[in-house]
């Protein structure tokens, strides 16, 4: 066999291997937002069902009551309960937004329905089957409200979860130390610049558009590499020093990065560390020695 056909060899295996790198990291995503997708549906499909339930418990007051005034304001929130319900089986699933706005709208109407209970209650002219009726009424309020806070700590981990699916992440990370001729410099007094490569993975559940980065760069004694002081970033509720800013658009598809740092302090010898941050998050670290 030839060196010729030997390379092909090596070339097409290596062709093959990343292929299935490729679909295997394609499947692992797919199933990701697979499950977010039915998470987001069965936390729609939970509201509607509270929804239609409070919908028939105003069927059940209005039965408690011969006070016309009061049965027409019960009817008028009946027919906003509705409204809402029909309002929310034309939202999306994945629409955060509404479905939050929804889902305060049904934590108001049940305080209403607590003052009506109450003015039920006050007209002291109830039978022992009315009592029960708003006895029922009023446990089925607990209970949904119990539900409710369940649901409201379960979407915080879905949101925390959605949130941590959108973070972009940045691997590959290489530092190199030049000398004044671009070439890697051999001792540490003879580096001029640092040349940083990293690559933005793909991420197609992250928002596309304008994003900000700050790279740190930090001596072994743990201070930052700035031309100003003032160059700072928020990070975790305080303001963190960035060596440099860089911005780029983001295609939601994987892109490398450049940036460069002009030396124009005195460096010694140990291990430096560059970290990369954006919207608030640390995205990528590597660490890198000079002799």
């Amino acid at each position: 066999m030839t060196n010729k056909n030997k390379l092909l060899i090596i070339i097409s295996t290596i062709l093959v291997l990343l292929l299935i790198g490729l679909t295997v990291l394609l499947l692992s995503e797919k199933q990701t937002n697979k499950e977010l997708t039915q998470e987001f549906q069965l936390d729609k499909e939970d509201l509607e069902n509270q929804y239609t339930d409070f919908a028939k418990q105003y069927d059940e007051l209005k039965m408690t009551v011969s006070n016309d005034s009061l049965s027409n304001l019960l009817e008028q929130e009946q027919i906003k309960t509705q409204r809402l319900l029909e309002e929310l089986r034309t939202v999306k699933s994945s629409n955060a937004t509404e479905i939050r706005r929804l889902k305060n709208e049904l934590a108001t109407l049940r305080k209403v329905m607590i003052g009506y209970i109450n003015q039920i209650d006050s007209l002291n002219r109830l039978t022992t089957h009315q009592k029960e009726v708003i006895a029922e009424v009023t446990r089925k309020y607990n209970n949904a409200s119990k539900r409710i806070d369940n649901l409201a700590e379960e979407k915080s981990k879905l949101n925390k979860k959605v949130t941590l699916a959108a973070q972009l992440d940045a691997t590959n990370i290489t530092i190199q130390a030049l000398n004044k001729r671009n070439k890697k410099a051999k001792r540490v007094k003879d580096v001029v610049k640092f040349k940083i490569d990293f690559a933005i993975v793909k991420n197609i559940t992250a928002e596309t558009g304008e994003r900000t980065l700050y790279i740190r760069i930090t001596k072994p004694d743990n201070d930052v590499l700035t031309k100003n002081a003032s160059n700072t970033f928020p990070y975790e509720n305080r303001q963190l020093t960035y060596s440099i800013k860089k911005y780029i658009e983001y295609t939601g598809e994987e892109q490398n990065v450049t940036v460069y740092w002009n030396v124009e302090e005195y460096l010694y010898a140990g291990t430096y560390r560059t970290d990369i941050f954006e919207d608030g998050n640390l995205i990528g670290s590597q660490t890198f020695s000079l002799d």
